[in-house]
This record gives structure tokens, sequence and C-alpha cells, in this order.
């Protein structure tokens, strides 16, 4: 029977694979009002290392106190602005060197693990129903789509985000 990690032994194996991981992290969120879908995405956020978040379009922010509840504590490792628009969030993040990918079914978008992240890379969410605009779409340098098999046809916005962060930090050990 296996046994929990103590603390001491569990801090070994994150530090272990932060040094696996080379490249930077950063999202946009685009207009994501729930407070326990951001409150999650934040909690995932600091879970993959995410180095930076923007968020745009009336989003809700870490400082809402509805947030901090799903995200316990964790908004504290997390650097983060608002920008009034996505447009200018993008830009923000490619200045930084960051190449833009949004989390969308769409036509021009390629499966996520065909898609080569092991790079700078900014992912790009959307407002829970409407998803990422199509203003916003084609200022990306790449968009993609998580598979599903089953008969639902698309995923909470925290829980899309959360496997996007995954599997760029997957790709990316070296």
């Amino acid at each position: 029977m296996s046994e929990h990690l103590s603390n001491t032994e569990l801090k070994r194996l994150h530090r272990d694979w932060r040094k696996k991981t080379n490249n930077r992290l950063a999202l946009i969120i685009d207009g994501i009002q729930g407070p326990y879908n951001v409150g999650s995405i934040i909690r995932s956020s600091a879970a993959e290392r995410v180095d930076f978040a923007w968020f745009s379009s009336g989003s809700t922010t870490p400082d809402n106190t509805k947030t901090g509840k799903t995200a316990l504590g964790t908004d504290r490792y997390l650097k983060w602005s608002e920008c009034r628009d996505v447009t200018q969030a993008i830009e923000a993040a490619k200045s930084q060197g960051y190449q833009v990918v949004g989390l969308e079914l769409a036509e021009s978008a390629v499966p996520i693990h065909e898609l080569k992240l092991n790079t700078d890379i900014c992912f790009l969410a959307g407002h829970e129903d409407r998803g990422v605009s199509r203003r916003a779409l084609e200022c990306c340098d790449a968009v993609t789509f998580i598979p599903q098999l089953g008969k639902v046809g698309s995923l909470n916005v925290s829980v899309a985000v959360s496997i996007a962060l995954y599997e760029m930090r997957r790709q990316g050990w070296n």
C-alpha cells in the first residue's frame, strides 16, 4: 500500500519538476465572469506556475471575494493586471515574447496534443458561453482545442484552461 508524501517529500517532488521546466507560461482571461471559474483558473495557474495573467473585457479579477473562496489563497502566487480590451492584452503578451494561443473550438483550431507548445506560451481563454471572440482569434498566433470523446460538446472553461496549462508544461519537460 502506498502512503501519502510528507510535506518535505512533496516540496522536494515539486522542486524537481520545476527544474525540468524552462519555458514561461501566461494567460489572458477575456470576459470570464464567473468568480468560481476564475478562482479555479487561479488555483490551476498557481499549480502549473503561470508567470502572469491579463484580465480583460470585464473579467472577474482575483480581488473578487467569491473568487478567493475557490482560489483558496493561491492568488498570492499570480502576478496579474487588468486590460480594458482583449487586443491590448494580446499586444502586451506578444511584446513580452509570448506566443498567444487561443483555446477555442474553431475551424482553424489544431488538437492541443498536435500543437508545439515547448516555448513561451500565453493561452487566451474566453467567456463561458461565447468563447473567444473572432477579433481576438484573428490576433492569435495559433488556435487549439481539447479533443473530447463524449456526447458533451465543450468543457467548463476552468477545466479547459487547466488541461491546456498542463499540456504546455508536459510538452516542455526536458
